[in-house]
């Protein structure tokens, strides 16, 4: 008995002895190469395996492998993957993970709607910015600012706060997808952005990827230029949070901070933000003040299932910038303000007696909550549910002689409500299969009435309200946005000028298949939808007092994509895509007169037709990589409205129809990191955009009846303005202490033209370019030097330069020279650029 018994303990003896031959032990920390700090629950695997481990909460961990070398594969959210060798059991000792620059390791909650490129084996051209990037960039600019360093965009900065414009491959913003963690952003009725209400993404963006062209999304959105997804923050792994101090130019100020819990052994989390802004702005008379909060709920019940509840918002006021010749500026310099009013009563004085000529202010809450299910190893559900409330107005001074008497507000009310949801099926191998749906519910509620009194206490009116009698306004709504949103004006007799509703619905489905074996992917998207529209009319009527609903109007749209890309090697990609949009009109293109009818155009405005190629090739190296893409798109059957200016005998109404025009062009992108401490980057865009053939314009008075006959617009060959067609930029990094560096940007702007009126020829504008510099350092503090103080100062255009950044009119150059400005009529209303600005910041890091 006792043989046997040592028999099997020394058989026992032998084979754990071959197991842990065969099996090593390997062993490390894993750590975060800014912060110098832990990184808990990073996911470490050996290559080739689904062995694998997460870093515990001092980022240490310790893994069995299978195989007694190989190489073990360390990854987390945000940051670049790290592949280590090992032999044997070993200590790998401290592992540094950089930030990434793709969205790769981004995506949280939500992720089966949102359509980012990472998530899709064939390409686009795409550009990504990360959260490091934008923190150390966007100072106290727009988001637009942010994207310039990326190729066929171009920031057109505006004059008052948050009222920048942004072009992508020569389309505004109108034309190009604006999503928020898969939620469409752009304005229901005219596809508008106000970056004034979005102040606040820039605060919680974990990354933003811009997609030129067809892009990757599914959705059928206005994704004619391209499309922008903004990433945020949603479940942080780990406890910690920031506090910021910002100060720049024109008294400008902004304090941020921001706490999460980390995902408790429950599976929760709580992120929470609050800040506050304010500034003269850089132009006279532009000063505005907002807060931003943004509230999220994680919680994880298990591996299979995660929600996310968000709510975010920015209510701001600022005032506007007033238009002006260009000779205006050249007179009175780049801050010239035209649209000012002085002698107003001591209580609603602004900078010593100045009243502004117009005030934006709005509050928009959103909040949408994700849900991800994975439902076993092939299928997951993805859904997204949103709403948001809009309240807000255009407050514009009313004169009377040389003394403001009121100010008039435009208010644009809405409530929006959706839902985004994405089922994706791993059919086979190398067929992947998904189909989603896409559902809009918006109200949009527009009136005028008194925002302020002030030599006044009331305002006259008539309308169909009293059957044509006068009546008086005697109430006022005010300018602070967070009293216009929660006490909005609901009582039709306290409104005037125009008062209507419209109703639009949206709903839609996508699908895609996508096909990947060996070297070789392809791709099918498709989308239907119906988008219906019914307006409202409450103030001409023949009942008072009720409102009159018109003629309800459907339209269909749909899109097509397909593409194909080829792996050559491992460094090498080539990838083609092309597809079809029939694109419903904006609800603003429908009716005669938007404000004062319910009667459809007559023909009504056709769907927009957009066929896109392009064409890219991707290299991959160690030191460096480069993007180059072809592009070619066409854009037709559009519709243009726009108006003479106020109400009066003299109003008219413009609608200009079909319309074409033809983008095409070349990009080049390259990244390259010649040393360990220094980064060179640089982009090159080559574009031609022009309207081709002609074009049918019709004319509306106030009541919405046409004057005259349909007039031929002759537009063939002329150039597309608004953005340059010829853009370059370098931008460089240098680290030259340990978390000490100096970065800057130069851009080029060439091959501008003019907006305006199409009855004439677009005219050229001189080009410009711009330096932008910055100098970031970041102290380790606290124990083991967990936590951090981040110091960062931005100058941009840093050598003060003097351009015209954009132009509106048509007339040409005079043979006088001294009625030009470098070749542009001085008579053209335009607007000059920022000269130099500033800003700095502290930031401590916990």
């Amino acid at each position: 008995m006792k043989k046997i018994t040592r028999l099997l303990f020394l058989a026992g003896a032998l084979m754990f002895t071959a197991f842990s031959m065969a099996q090593t032990v390997v062993t490390g920390t894993v750590m975060d190469a800014e912060m110098a700090a832990p990184l808990p629950g990073a996911n470490i695997v050996e290559k080739g395996t689904t062995n694998g481990v997460s870093s515990n909460f001092d980022g240490e961990f310790s893994i069995i492998t299978q195989s007694t070398e190989g190489e073990i594969v360390i990854s987390y959210v945000g940051y670049t993957k790290v592949v280590v060798k090992f032999s044997g059991s070993t200590n790998l000792g401290n592992i540094t993970l950089k930030p990434d620059n793709t969205l790769e390791e981004v995506v949280i909650i939500g992720s089966g709607v949102i359509d980012l490129a990472e998530d899709r084996k064939t390409p686009v051209a795409v550009s990504t910015i990360t959260a490091n990037q934008i923190r150390e960039k966007a100072g106290n600019s727009d988001l637009p600012e942010v994207l310039k360093q990326t190729p066929s965009v171009q920031s057109v900065q505006a004059g008052g706060f948050g009222d920048g414009q942004m072009f992508l491959r020569g389309f505004d913003q109108t034309n190009t997808a604006f999503l928020l963690n898969g939620q469409p952003i752009n304005g229901m009725e005219d596809g508008r952005m106000y970056w004034s209400n979005w102040s606040g993404v820039l605060d919680v963006a974990n990354a933003v990827q811009v997609q030129r062209g067809l892009g990757a999304s599914k959705l059928a959105i206005s994704s004619v230029g391209g499309t922008v997804n903004i990433v945020t923050k949603t479940i942080d792994r780990r406890e910690g949070g920031f506090v910021q101090q910002m100060v720049g130019n024109d008294n400008y100020i902004k304090s941020t901070a921001y706490y999460s819990t980390g995902v408790n052994d429950k599976g929760w989390s709580l992120g929470v933000l609050f800040g506050h802004w304010q500034g003269d702005g850089y132009v006279d008379y532009t000063q505005g003040q907002g807060q931003t909060y943004y509230i999220s709920v994680g919680y994880q019940p298990n591996d299979n299932h995660a929600l996310n509840f968000m709510l975010t918002g920015a209510p701001q006021w600022h005032a506007a910038a007033g238009s002006g010749d260009i000779q205006d500026f050249l007179d009175n310099g780049r801050r010239y303000n035209s649209w000012n009013f002085t002698g107003v009563d001591s209580d609603n004085n602004l900078h010593g007696g100045v009243y502004p000529g117009g005030r934006n202010i709005y509050h928009k809450p959103v909040a949408n909550l994700s849900w991800d299910w994975t439902i076993n190893d092939k299928s997951e559900l993805s859904t997204v549910l949103y709403g948001s409330m809009g309240r807000g107005s255009f407050a514009q001074a009313r004169t009377s002689g040389d003394e403001v008497t009121y100010a008039r507000g435009s208010n644009n009310n809405h409530n929006w409500y959706g839902l985004v949801t994405n089922f994706n099926n791993q059919l086979t191998e190398n067929l992947n299969f998904n189909v989603g749906a896409d559902v809009r519910l918006y109200n949009g509620i527009h009136f005028r009435d008194v925002r302020e009194f002030l030599s006044v206490d009331s305002v006259s009116a008539s309308s169909g309200y009293s059957g044509g009698e006068t009546y008086y306004l005697t109430e006022a709504g005010g300018i602070n946005p967070w009293n216009v949103f929660f006490n909005p004006n609901t009582d039709h007799l306290q409104r005037f000028g125009y008062d209507y509703e419209e109703q639009i619905n949206y709903a839609g489905i996508f699908t895609q298949l996508e096909y990947s074996k060996d070297n070789l992917s392809a791709f099918f998207q498709g989308a239907l939808s119906n988008q219906s529209h019914v307006r409202t009319e409450y103030l001409n009527t023949s009942t008072p007092g009720q409102g009159e609903e018109g003629d309800k109007v459907n339209n269909i749209g749909y899109n097509l994509k397909v593409g194909a890309a080829y792996t050559i090697t491992d460094m090498h990609k080539v990838f083609v895509n092309a597809g079809y949009y029939s694109r419903q009109p904006f609800h603003d293109n429908l009716y005669k007169d938007d404000r004062s009818s319910n009667e459809l155009l007559q023909p009504e405005a056709k769907n927009e037709e957009i066929t896109g190629f392009e064409a890219g090739y991707q290299f991959g190296g160690e030191r460096i990589q480069a993007n180059l893409n072809l592009y070619h798109t066409t854009w037709g059957e559009v519709t243009q409205t726009f108006t003479n200016g106020e109400e009066g005998d003299d109003f008219l109404s413009f609608q200009t129809q079909g319309i074409k025009q033809v983008h095409y062009g070349v990009e080049l992108e390259v990244f390259t990191q010649p040393l360990d401490n220094l980064s060179v980057n640089g982009f090159l865009s080559l574009g031609e955009w022009q309207y081709k053939d002609n074009a049918t314009q019709r004319t509306f008075d106030i009541d919405g009846n046409q004057v005259g006959d349909d007039l031929d617009v002759e537009i063939d060959g002329f150039n597309v303005g608004g953005a340059a067609q010829v853009t370059a930029g370098i931008n460089a990094s240098y680290e030259f202490l340990p978390r000490l560096s100096v970065d800057g940007a130069w851009n080029w702007y060439n091959d501008m033209y003019s907006t305006g009126s199409l009855e004439e020829e677009t005219i050229a504008m001189p080009s410009y370019d711009l330096v932008d510099a910055g100098l970031s350092y970041k102290m380790l503090v606290g124990k083991d030097d967990r936590n951090s103080l981040q110091f960062r100062v931005n100058i941009n255009n840093i050598f003060d330069e003097v351009y015209l950044e954009s132009v509106n009119g048509n007339t040409a150059a005079s043979s006088n020279p001294e009625d030009n400005y470098k070749g542009v009529n001085t008579s053209n209303t335009g607007r000059f650029g920022y000269g130099r600005t500033w800003n700095t910041s502290i930031r401590f890091n916990f």
